[in-house]
């Protein structure tokens, strides 16, 4: 007889915890199966630290194969589950799709960030939910600062150095508290030049910062952030966001370049689809987390509208302490469903308390109900936090040490871009990439620029496409970049697979401008011109679709592989340098003799020689002496008009794309 199986969707707290307590109490009467988007635990409550720079990111991630024992790890993301079928569909980080049958399903698909109906924050702002968005937000204000202390206007100053968070619950106070300290201390070691020192912003529609904690813990907070600088402003909000600033509900406008949302978290919408009932987008669950008339499937944490049996008629908030209290209970309940474990039994919690951190020795706190503030605070809640992680707890203490005696790091490493990490995106954890299946309308929204998107990254929509490197196929999303083979009656290239061997290449006659072969025709050591064959091609509409997706992939060669200009046998470096004549119009593209060959990379040479001695002609805006007749219709375009080879660039200053 098989064993039973059951499947976890989620590592969050509670699918953390009900995958650990499972594999305790199953112990091999049951596969336990967790499936996943990355190997990982997350300790998000230590997450503003990361951004600060007291935390290193694998600090706050705990391994899942390395701490959860007899649990297999499935990395994917749950795209569709069948209820009657009893499968679960999932897409693996590579974009493959597998299916995993259950005899019990738990949902613990967790929260995402929270979007309001607000012009431009979608496009403009950036979440709080994952590693991806620390680690950018990191860079992000790092960057600004080391702009603003070199800018000399003062409005640019204060726009960069101007940080404006949106929701004052925990995430954003603590946010807003450490990243005051994390600019502060940059600015002491570099001042600006302005005399301006950075200013963080904490906006919400609420009447008091923490709202959730007591009055007196949220009066302790807000002075502590105003001793600080912070300018804290209660009862307001975003109204419309830019790519220059923000405009408030007051009616206020700021410039900054800079918008962090931590309004708050939605459910995941994976448990939308299921067609069961719903309450505010959760999924509703009775008192042993157990859906009614699915005994099969349970659900906890923040997908799940859990009974708080305390105060009747309500649920359980969306906090990482009721979370981590469903995770066990839901796993004593599926063992015994199974007749595996003991008895089933209801939720009920009773609060612990709460705590804030407030970066240094300052926090607040009310453990068991009894307030605190100050360096007992801080205490507290470091030793809480210690307690509370599964895993990495020597690691982060010396963390805390080193950055008690030592300054920070302030670099930017640059992992993470604008666009990986959208604020609409239904798995704030995985970074996104160019070509990934995910990469839809969310990611593209992502895109547009707006603060904090002061770098277009290459090949992404509304940016500069990717360039074409000498030596390599034109990426496919590129202007003339097609086969001859793919073209109706076209050739087969020289060089690609059925066609002839390429000059420079095994089999093939040396090119031009290589070892042993004949100089280029074109300029020594110039670079094409634009909109010319091998020239930079012509930039794409800012939103038009392809810009990002499978197609849009660089492909990039070696140091060593990637050609330099060089010059010429008996030329000049004066001589080598490229006129300052006007450039060819486009029309010079079908101007080549019909006899020249395409070398690996797209060049095309002429067929005609030339003496060693002889000095290469310079370009000029003036047709060729012998353009020749024009070339067959289905000859296929012209590519890259520089022979690949370890040649020496010498035409000036590097340009985008060079090394």
């Amino acid at each position: 007889m098989s064993r039973p199986r059951i499947v976890i969707v989620g590592a969050g707290f509670a699918g953390y915890r009900t995958a650990r307590t499972l594999s305790r109490l199953t112990r091999h009467q049951a596969d336990i199966v967790l499936l996943n988007p990355t190997d990982y635990f997350l300790y998000l409550p230590l997450l503003p630290q990361v951004a600060a720079g007291i935390l290193e990111p694998r600090r706050v991630s705990v391994s899942l194969s390395g701490t959860l024992p007899r649990v297999r790890l499935v990395l994917g993301e749950a795209d569709g589950i069948d209820l009657d079928g009893r499968t679960v569909h999932y897409t693996d980080p590579e974009g493959g799709e597998g299916t995993l049958r259950y005899d019990r399903l738990v949902l613990a698909a967790g929260s995402v960030n929270k979007l309001l109906p607000i012009p431009g924050v979608a496009e403009h702002a950036h979440g709080f939910r994952g590693l991806p968005e620390a680690l950018y937000l990191r860079d992000h204000v790092t960057r600004q600062v080391e702009l603003a202390a070199a800018a000399d206007d003062r409005a640019e100053c204060a726009a960069r150095c101007t940080f404006v968070v949106v929701g004052a619950g925990y995430t954003g106070t603590e946010v807003a508290a450490h990243g005051q300290m994390y600019t502060d201390a940059q600015v002491r070691r570099h001042p600006m030049r302005t005399g301006m020192r950075p200013r963080w912003m904490l906006l919400d529609v609420a009447e008091r910062v923490l709202p959730e904690m007591d009055e007196r813990l949220s009066r302790t907070a807000e002075r502590v952030l105003r001793q600080r600088g912070v300018d804290v402003r209660m009862g307001t909000s975003v109204k419309e966001a830019t790519h220059d600033g923000v405009l408030l509900t007051d009616g206020t406008t700021v410039d900054t370049r800079t918008l962090v949302w931590c309004v708050g978290v939605r459910p995941d919408p994976l448990v939308e689809s299921l067609g069961l009932p719903m309450e505010r987008g959760r999924l509703l669950v009775d008192p042993h987390l157990q859906v009614p008339g699915r005994p099969e499937l349970f659900a906890c944490g923040d997908v799940a509208a859990v009974p708080d049996l305390t105060k009747p008629g309500q649920y359980t908030p969306m906090t990482a302490q009721h979370a981590w209290r469903h995770g066990k209970v839901c796993a004593e309940n599926v063992a015994a469903s199974l007749g595996i474990g003991g008895q089933r039994r209801a939720y009920r919690h009773r609060d612990m308390g709460f705590v804030v951190d407030l970066g240094g020795a300052k926090a607040a706190a009310n453990p068991l109900g009894v307030p605190m503030s100050g360096p007992a605070a801080g205490a507290v809640t470091r030793g809480y936090h210690l307690a509370a992680m599964p895993g990495n707890r020597v690691r982060v203490a010396a963390d805390w040490l080193l950055d008690a005696v030592l300054p920070r790091q302030a670099v930017q490493l640059g992992l993470v871009r604008s666009w990986s990490v959208p604020l609409e995106s239904a798995s704030p954890e995985v970074a996104r990439v160019p070509g990934r299946p995910d990469a839809g309308p969310a990611g593209s929204a992502a895109s547009a620029g707006g603060p904090g998107r002061t770098e277009p990254a290459e090949g992404r929509r509304g940016g500069e496409p990717a360039k074409a490197r000498p030596g390599e196929e034109p990426a496919k999303s590129q202007p003339d970049s097609e086969s001859a083979k793919s073209r109706p009656g076209g050739e087969p290239a020289k060089g690609q697979p059925g066609g002839e061997p390429a000059k420079g290449q095994p089999g093939g006659e040396p090119a031009k401008g290589q070892p042993d072969g004949e100089p280029a025709k074109s300029q020594p050591g110039g670079e094409p011109a634009k909109a010319q064959p091998g020239g930079e091609p012509p930039r794409k509409h800012p939103g038009r679709p392809g810009a990002d997706g499978a197609s849009g992939k660089r492909h990039r060669t070696s140091e060593s592989a990637r050609p330099r200009p060089a010059h010429a046998p008996g030329t000049s470096r004066k001589a080598a340098e490229p006129s300052a004549a006007p450039k060819p119009s486009t029309g010079a593209r079908r101007s080549e003799a019909p006899g020249g060959t395409r070398s690996s990379g797209g060049t095309r040479s002429s067929g005609r020689t030339r003496s060693p001695g002889a000095p290469a002609p310079t370009r000029s805006a003036g047709p060729p002496a012998d353009p020749g007749p024009e070339p067959p219709p289905n000859q296929p375009p012209p590519g890259p008009d520089i022979a690949p080879g370890p040649v020496k660039r010498t035409d000036g200053p590097a340009v985008e794309g060079d090394s």
